[in-house]
């Protein structure tokens, strides 16, 4: 793998990690626990769409084929998208939503903040822009996490299982494969390790604060990276590619 295919097959995972959270998180727009967090879940979902836009438009720059955002996002295969598994899981109940978010995002911040120091110019830049927007999904979700964690008997015990079922997915986030080393080595890109270090200090810190057991070590879920996902993975790319497929070439 070149120096550039490296880059451009970096650029397509965080890509696809933006825009399948995204595309559960507008799944669940109008089915919130209360207004304010109707018009949060909608935002957040569009951060996550823009950020898979500017990763999947540099990605396309790159290739030099003529492929743009659409081409990555409705084009392709199933096999061909390398989200983590964990941003792929369903909706659940809300519990399942926010656990979800707050493992996945407390990794991502960690990840772009890591970004903003690689030596190619335009993914440092649009890390930084996109580190902003999950700073404040972090504050959003980390609130929720507390909330349920240490409200009443029932959300305690909902908000731990949820917590603790999603356990699995984490450790693929914090594995390095040949992309993630040679984009370290490359391209100063993320050190995992160092990551994987902060990212479970983060977690257990405010779980603790959610009064949520940190989860004992268990076997983890991994292939996302390597195309290989979960049952639920292609309903949800069939729905979200039907205009695509069966109009091809449509635009608004």
């Amino acid at each position: 793998m070149t120096k550039n295919e490296t880059l451009i097959a970096y650029l397509l995972r965080l890509g696809d990690n933006a825009l399948v959270l995204g595309q559960r998180l507008t799944e669940i727009v109008a089915s919130g626990p209360e207004l304010e967090e109707e018009l949060a879940n909608a935002n957040l979902a569009l951060d996550y769409l823009g950020q898979a836009r500017m990763f999947y438009s540099y990605a396309g720059e790159l290739e030099g084929k003529g492929r743009g955002e659409d081409d990555f996002a409705f084009l392709r295969d199933e096999q061909e998208y390398q989200n983590f598994l964990i941003v792929e899981q369903p909706n659940g109940h809300f519990g399942d939503t926010i656990a979800r978010q707050v493992l996945f995002d407390m990794f991502y911040g960690l990840q772009l903040e890591a970004l903003m120091a690689c030596s190619d110019e335009r993914l440092a830049q649009i890390a930084a822009k996109s580190a902003k927007e999950i700073r404040y999904h972090l504050r959003h979700g980390g609130q929720w996490l507390v909330r349920l964690g240490d409200g009443t008997e029932e959300s305690h015990r909902r908000i731990t299982k949820s917590v603790h079922e999603l356990w699995r997915y984490t450790g693929e986030m914090l594995s390095g494969d040949e992309v993630d080393h040679a984009m370290k080595k490359e391209w100063n890109g993320p050190n995992l390790e160092r990551l994987k270090g902060e990212w479970l200090k983060e977690v257990a810190s405010i779980l603790e604060k959610a009064t949520i057991p940190l989860p004992d070590e268990q076997w983890m879920a991994d292939g996302g990276k390597k195309g290989h996902h979960t049952e639920h993975f292609g309903f949800m790319i069939a729905e979200m590619q039907f205009m695509q497929r069966t109009y091809p070439g449509a635009s608004w």
